[in-house]
């Protein structure tokens, strides 16, 4: 399974900001940081804001925060908001002989529910245990 690009850059900004709690982080950071185009990261930024998992601050000191601890911040249910929770297989989308005695969408099911639940089993406070990655992410901020 591979994840979008938009799912990439939702837990980049998260892992940023759970790095440098202490203060507002801007997009031109975050931008120069991953090397993400700003306009990529405002409808990613959006999104984060309109789901209630980060504040946003327009104006001169603007920038963004954590709006929940990161041991709030479930990365199976991020993923799931920003994958929108496809199948990976869609057997009435295109017509096909053996639809009616195929097991692979049942197995194929299984591992997407394992795949999920095991991401379910972390959050972001969990990622960010990593001291090199803390350290990386406030070296990059300043």
């Amino acid at each position: 399974m591979q994840l979008s690009l938009y799912t990439d850059y939702a837990l980049r900004v998260l892992l940023f900001l759970g790095a440098n709690q202490e203060r507002r982080v801007s997009m031109q950071e975050i931008s120069d940081c991953y090397g993400i185009s700003r306009e990529h990261l405002r409808k990613v930024v959006h999104m984060l804001a309109q789901h209630e998992i980060i504040e946003t601050y327009r104006g001169k000191n603007g920038g963004f925060v954590l709006r929940k601890t990161p041991a709030e911040i479930n990365i199976g249910n991020l993923v799931e908001i920003t994958e929108k929770r496809k199948p990976l297989i869609d057997c009435d989308e295109q017509p096909c002989i053996i639809t009616a005695s195929c097991t692979l969408k049942g197995v194929l099911g299984k591992a997407e529910r394992a795949f999920y639940n095991t991401l379910k089993e972390y959050t972001l406070k969990d990622l960010l245990k990593s001291r090199s990655m803390e350290t990386l992410l406030r070296v990059s901020a300043g």
